[in-house]
C-alpha cells in the first residue's frame, strides 16, 4: 500500500487531527459475530471503542455484515493499526 502525503492538508487545517475519534467499518460473513467481533479485536490491539456507537447492517442475501464503530486513536499509527488488525482477520473481507 503507498502511503498518502498530508503536509498540504496539515498547512491548511485540514485532515485528522490527533488524538481524536474516528469511526471504522469492517464488512465480513454474517456468521462470523462481526457486532461483537470487531470492538474486541481492537481492544485487543489496545484501542479505546465506544460501544455505544457500534452499529451493524446485513446485505439483502444476509450472507454478510457491515458493522461501524467509533474508536479514540491517540496517533496516526493508532489509527493505521485498527485497519491492519481488523484486516488480518480472516473473517473480514475489508474496511473503510
Amino acid at each position: 500500500m503507498q502511503d498518502i502525503d498530508f503536509s498540504d492538508a496539515r498547512k491548511d487545517g485540514k485532515g485528522f487531527r490527533f488524538p481524536g475519534e474516528f469511526e471504522i467499518t469492517a464488512m465480513g460473513s454474517a456468521g462470523a459475530d462481526l457486532p461483537v467481533h470487531v470492538p474486541r479485536l481492537l481492544e485487543g490491539h489496545g484501542l479505546h471503542v465506544l460501544h455505544e456507537t457500534v452499529r451493524y447492517k446485513q446485505s439483502a442475501g444476509g450472507n454478510y455484515v457491515s458493522v461501524t464503530v467509533s474508536f479514540r486513536a491517540q496517533t496516526r499509527q493508532d489509527y493505521d493499526a485498527a485497519h491492519a488488525v481488523l484486516r488480518a482477520d480472516p473473517d473480514i473481507r475489508y474496511t473503510l
